[in-house]
């Protein structure tokens, strides 16, 4: 693999203003697309395999019409201090907003409107009323003129002294990211001006990135209805390419500068470092796509679709480092090296092939692996005993999706969720839907049931279907939605029911998703874990190396989980990341993280273990190959961390409580398994291990094939071209054109 890299980034160099053209067309192909196409829903969501699940679907068979998973509204009305919404001006204000609903903008998508004086929707003490309004789609799918309208409906209500609050998914918006990632990317700019010295070879790897996520986000965003993409999609994506492909990019990119550092031809340095680097790039890659394809185990269509979204762009941030990239170098010339280095290189009589002369000198990556060394012990047990403790608050997750009562309080969901809770109870906030596929007198036996019930406030009489072979009855809680007590009531409610009585709702299918979830969570560690444990045992022609690597991604991923807790749960540091909510942690942070921070982990292990594979099999001993390969990588490996931390980062300034908690996630994470397992407990451990690190048995490696990542086929493959056993780039060149 390392000679077809090697010609296809020689070729690339060579070729630049083709290979160059080819992308800027895809990019306006894409965006063309993108621009070209309605804009995106919300994409579908189900839950297949579930009762709730199931029970929307006997809803859509037997209440045709009723767009049972549309979006729905939850206008509540105060009345002012020593009132009610009873009086009459309060109660003409009421009837004036249900009015308004029925008759204003967005009317056409709107399915219904409750007044509340019908439908008993008054407190009893008279202070508070609601209007529930169902949507024919989903919140994502409402126009802005019904939003709008929705948000004006109270505006005369207030001007009259009364509170009018609104809450429900009806206000559902894209969220925002604001000007976080532009900050992130900020930061990745001074990173790679700082580890190149050189402004030009600091804005390549950017250029190169933004150009792979526009084509990647772009062809989403393009396919996004025909494939039912949500709007998350697209920032999971974004999320995730730019991270890979700036560090991608910089990965080549150092590998070139080395190569000229070498004394070899610009086009051949271009050649080897695709050839190396670009060997190790594939292989990061592939993790990524691997855990981020491998979320289908989950069976949940809508984290598929986003999983195999994303893994398209990282395919693309990989073949744009193979390519783009050192057809850019081409074009950048001199320019990728800090000015005291051009004229050693390039200054004219001081050219060297051979490459003697030019042996790297001490740096910090060399004096921080001898430390290692000397103490690898200490450093082993402060690694794995730091991140245990901060582990710790992972034992106390609790698994939740938000709702309204996770808003921050200055929002109208929130108040709304307070003010229903506080005239009518908590469980009001998320009423069970429970469906009978049956007749009349089932239905009645099931509500009376029910009603005997413990954790039930109130049991609404059963609708029928027109038919009569069908009825929903609303079941009011007496706790919260994302209450312990509230799921025991929905496992209670079905352990006593048949196959015919199932119950749905927003609060049970939330309840069914966060069980999917845990259901699916070991199967999928152990698939992923699995095909890139075999993955990386045959780049390393290794077991230990590749176990290392997992146990040492598990520990820092639940040392991550642990101060998510921590901050979103317990709300330490709160206020610091802008969490205005405590509450119960997303049910797919778990699993999301698993699959996310394996991948993006184990680009920094293949580019650093890498090299010391490499130093290892041209002969240097354990040791020294452990302090070889931070001698060329550990820059590049902080810097490339350092990036992917500010950009993830960048994405906690969201609007979006899920953004906002994803972006702090990943962030932690690659902190931890950048600066700790791998800078730190990697080394410890091969120092400790010695020549069993890269031990495999012999029939094992009879039996795998040889895919070079450190390119030693490629330099035997170089000799030989040349005839006279050395590998110079004029001779390097005879090969290429031959």
């Amino acid at each position: 693999m390392a000679t077809f890299l090697y010609r296809l980034g020689r070729g690339a160099f060579r070729r630049r203003g083709l290979v160059a053209l080819i992308w800027v067309a895809l990019l306006f192909a894409a965006g063309f697309g993108a621009a070209s196409a309605s804009a995106p829903t919300s994409g579908s969501f189900s839950i297949p395999g579930t009762e709730a699940q199931k029970a929307f679907d006997v809803l859509d068979q037997k209440f045709p019409g009723m767009a049972a998973d549309g979006a729905t509204a939850r206008i509540v009305i105060k009345a002012p201090a020593g009132a009610k919404v009873t009086d009459p001006e309060p109660k003409a204000q009421v009837e004036k907003i249900v009015q308004d609903l029925k008759s204003g903008p967005g009317k056409d998508q709107i399915s219904s409107v409750a007044d509340p004086y019908q439908s008993q929707a008054v407190s009893q003490d008279g202070s508070t009323a609601y209007i529930s309004t169902k949507y024919k789609v989903s919140g994502m799918e409402l126009t802005d003129a019904t939003r709008d309208a929705l948000k004006e409906s109270g505006k005369d209500a207030q001007a009259k002294g009364l509170t009018v609050e609104i809450g429900g998914d009806a206000l559902m918006a894209a969220p925002e990211t604001g000007s976080g990632e532009i900050i992130g990317i900020a930061v990745a700019a001074i990173v790679l001006v700082i580890t190149f010295g050189s402004l030009i070879a600091a804005g390549l790897p950017l250029l190169t990135a933004l150009i792979g996520v526009g084509i990647g986000v772009s062809s989403i965003t393009a396919l996004a209805n025909v494939l039912d993409l949500g709007n998350t999609t697209s920032t999971l994506a974004m999320m995730i390419g730019l991270a890979v492909g700036i560090d991608y990019a910089l990965f080549i990119v150092s590998r070139y500068r080395a190569e000229l550092a070498e004394g070899r031809e610009r086009d051949e340095a271009a050649g080897r470092a695709a050839g190396t680097a670009g060997s190790a790039v594939v292989f990061a890659g592939l993790t990524v796509v691997i855990a981020l394809v491998g979320l289908a185990v989950v069976n949940i269509p809508m984290l598929t679709k986003m999983g195999f979204a994303a893994a398209g762009t990282v395919v693309i941030a990989v073949l744009v480092a193979l390519t783009l990239v050192p057809a850019i170098l081409g074009f950048a010339g001199k320019k990728v090296l800090p000015a005291g280095e051009k004229s050693k290189l390039f200054g004219k009589g001081t050219r060297n092939p051979s490459g003697a002369g030019h042996e790297k000198k001490a740096n910090g990556g060399t004096r921080w692996a001898r430390f290692v060394l000397r103490r690898p012990v200490m450093v082993l047990l402060a690694g794995v005993i730091g991140l245990g403790v901060i582990a710790i608050p992972a034992s106390k997750l609790e698994m939740g999706l938000p709702d309204d009562g996770a808003q921050p309080v200055s929002t109208t969901q929130r108040q709304a969720y307070d003010m229903l809770s506080d005239g009518f109870g908590p469980g009001f906030n998320g009423p069970l839907m429970v469906v009978v596929d049956g007749d009349k007198a089932l239905a009645d036996r099931t509500v009376d049931r029910i009603k005997g019930l413990e954790g039930v406030a109130a049991v609404m009489p059963p609708m029928p279907n027109e038919a009569g072979d069908a009825s929903m009855i609303t079941v009011i809680p007496k706790d919260r939605p994302s209450s312990t007590q509230t799921e025991d009531l929905v496992h209670t409610i079905r352990d006593g029911s048949g196959d015919d009585v199932m119950v749905t709702g927003a609060t049970a299918m939330n309840i069914d998703f966060s069980q999917k979830m845990n259901d699916a969570l070991l199967p999928y560690l152990a698939l992923v874990v699995g095909l890139a444990f075999l993955l990386l045992m045959l780049v390393f022609r290794s077991i230990l190396v590749p176990l290392k690597a997992a146990l040492g991604f598990l520990l820092s991923v639940v040392a991550a989980l642990g101060a998510v807790v921590a901050v979103f749960q317990w709300g330490w540091l709160g206020s610091l990341f802008g969490v205005e909510q405590t509450g119960p942690i997303m049910s797919m942070m778990p699993i999301f993280m698993v699959g996310v921070v394996f991948g993006l982990a184990m680009d920094y292990e293949v580019f650093l273990v890498t090299r010391m594979r490499e130093a290892y099999v041209h002969g240097e001993r354990p040791g020294q190959a452990v302090v070889t390969g931070f001698q060329y990588s550990a820059r590049v490996v902080v810097a490339a961390a350092v990036i992917m931390i500010a950009v993830f980062a960048g994405f906690i300034g969201a609007s979006e409580q899920m953004v906002k908690m994803i972006g702090f996630g990943l962030a932690v994470a690659v902190f931890f398994d950048a600066f700790v397992v791998r800078m730190a407990i990697v080394p410890a451990v091969l120092a400790l291990l010695g020549h069993k690190a890269w031990w495999l048995p012999r029939w094992l490696d009879r039996l795998m094939p040889n895919v070079d990542v450190e390119g030693e086929s490629l330099r035997r493959h170089l000799k030989d071209a040349a005839g006279d056993g050395s590998e110079g780039p004029d001779k390097d060149r005879e090969l290429v054109n031959a």
